[in-house]
């Protein structure tokens, strides 16, 4: 008895996912797949609409293919999308976005740094911040686990000083 792989698999046309098992004898065709740097322009209740900057062509792609990540698009931020056949298939985001806190509860500083309390992100995301963050701070989020990694520091010094 050889051996079977089991894979779950995503129709790129219609967003459906299904079960299949693989044979280990079996040879597959690798589909080539195309990555160009588009910049992000706008997004309305459905759509993404990405410009490349070489081309200056647009193409729209859909909010919801995007999943929860399309919450942390900013006009201007460049992402690598991946296409097949010329249609586009992938986003690639970063793994991690520096964003801002909108409102959260008072800094407390005599907490331990283990602690953590909700915050609300300019985008309405909640994400749990450690105690000490205050409202308008920068953080670092990771985009895959939706957790604070750190706080952007802002020099106060002139960088010529």
């Amino acid at each position: 008895m050889g051996g079977v792989t089991h894979a779950r698999l995503q129709n790129l046309a219609t967003g459906t996912f299904w079960e299949y098992s693989f044979r280990s004898d079996l040879k597959l065709e690798e589909m080539p797949v195309e990555k160009h740097m588009f910049e992000f322009l706008y997004a309305d209740r459905d759509q993404c609409c990405f410009m490349n900057p070489e081309t200056y062509e647009q193409i729209e792609i859909a909010r919801a293919s995007l999943g929860p990540r399309a919450d942390f698009l900013q006009p201007g931020m460049k992402l690598g999308v991946e296409s097949i056949e010329g249609r586009p298939v992938n986003v690639l985001f970063p793994d991690v976005v520096e964003v801002k806190i909108a409102d959260t509860a008072p800094p407390t500083h005599q907490q331990q740094d283990s602690t953590f309390k909700p915050a609300k992100l300019e985008n309405d995301i909640e994400v749990m911040v450690p105690q000490f963050v205050k409202a308008a701070d920068v953080i670092r989020l990771d985009l895959q686990t939706m957790k604070y990694l750190d706080r952007v520091r802002t020099d106060s010094k002139p960088k010529n000083a």
